[in-house]
């Protein structure tokens, strides 16, 4: 314990004297606006995340995405997997964001009672800031990492990580454990299980008719779908925590027509694979009340639920460890909502999330990064990577 105290205060010292640049490269990362769906904006920050990597000495590379964003692998140690050597640890985060370009313009990021608020500074571009300084510190130290180091940054985690799933999936398939630099829960505790996440379509298919005229020969669509969404709000049981919620209907086309189409989009969310499943297969296996129309149902989990298995108790008993060491208590919490970890979960790999920033507000305007956790943070991962 000596050790691990000796080397924990070392860390924190070196990532404490960094804390102002900490905070220069976050309002870089901020200034440089990345919404999700803007293929230039990503792809020019995706060449900054390289060029900051490259020169902390990692071998970066900016993979090409013709339908996307461009994403951003990061090598540190050896880049390939051989009989008799450490499998990688892999470190996950993402740079795309809920905000349209010209809010940073509007809200550029600003220091405020030791808070550092800008749009995205939460949620996640403060995580990438605490990557960068841990590696920083693990090189200023010289210190050696027991495996390879791999870091995936994705420029489509906040629209479900259509063009990174599979990239991320393979590189956790050959990894020893996977950390996730999305937030922390509010006051700083881990995420050791997240809900999985379904969206479904349900479109209901009617027969048209004139509303006053001839009402009777008309089949209502939009009264099936009323009908159909009693049925799927009736699935949400909060014992278990299963949510079904229809967040946005459409349907029908003038007052005085009898709807011939109506479409509901449903949110799911479940916190075990089976009870996702379950779930799934009761909304794939609703039938209509009225027999004249017909149901079409698409749709399933995007993102099965991060499980809280013993391989990510470990992750996290090692973390609440070492960070004892950096006089940090921390706890652990489950979450309702997804991230990339939900994939390298499913998938069996241990993984722990909730590893970057401390503060509060993912997609509000009030976001912000309590500034004091940045270099506890870094020094965080800094020995995680150095220990795990």
């Amino acid at each position: 314990m000596d050790a691990s105290r000796d080397l924990a205060a070392a860390l924190l010292e070196a990532t404490t004297a960094k804390r102002d640049e900490m905070l220069v490269s976050l309002a870089a990362l901020v200034d440089q606006e990345s919404p999700s769906t803007d293929k230039g904006s990503l792809d020019r920050l995706a060449m900054h995340l390289a060029e900051v990597w490259r020169d902390i000495g990692g071998r970066a590379a900016v993979i090409e995405n013709s339908g996307h964003g461009n994403h951003v692998r990061v090598v540190f140690g050896g880049s390939t997997v051989k009989d008799g050597e450490p499998r990688p640890g892999l470190v996950l985060g993402h740079f795309d964001t809920v905000w349209p370009v010209g809010t940073a313009e509007r809200r550029p990021m600003t220091v405020q009672d030791g808070r550092a608020l800008g749009p995205g500074a939460f949620d996640m571009k403060a995580g990438l800031v605490i990557a960068e300084y841990a590696l920083r510190a693990v090189r200023d130290l010289r210190l050696v990492l027991p495996r390879p180091i791999v870091l995936l940054f994705n420029s489509d985690e906040e629209i479900g990580s259509g063009t990174s799933r599979a990239m991320i999936e393979e590189a956790a398939a050959r990894s020893e454990y996977v950390l996730v630099l999305e937030p922390a829960v509010p006051g700083g505790a881990l995420k050791t299980a997240r809900k999985g996440v379904g969206e479904f379509v349900l479109a209901v298919a009617g027969r048209a008719s004139h509303s006053g005229a001839a009402h009777e020969e008309g089949e209502s669509a939009v009264e099936e779908l009323a009908q159909q969404i009693v049925r799927l709000h009736q699935m949400t049981n909060y014992d278990v925590g299963t949510t079904v919620n229809v967040g946005v209907i459409e349907g029908g086309t003038r007052p005085n027509v009898v709807a011939a189409y109506a479409r509901a989009r449903i949110d799911v969310r479940a916190w075990t694979r089976e009870e996702a499943e379950r779930i799934a297969k009761a909304i794939r296996g609703l039938q209509p009340v009225n027999p004249a129309t017909t149901l079409t149902i698409s749709g399933g989990f995007d993102r099965y639920p991060m499980e809280r298995t013993p391989g990510t108790v470990r992750l996290f008993e090692a973390a609440r460890r070492l960070g004892g060491a950096l006089g940090l208590n921390l706890e652990e919490r489950a979450s309702g909502g997804a991230s990339d970890g939900n994939f390298t979960a499913a998938l069996g790999v241990p993984t722990l999330d909730g590893l970057g920033a401390v503060g509060d507000g993912s997609h509000a305007e009030h976001e912000y990064v309590d500034v004091t956790s940045l270099p506890e943070r870094a020094a965080l991962l800094a020995l995680l990577l150095c220990e795990l």
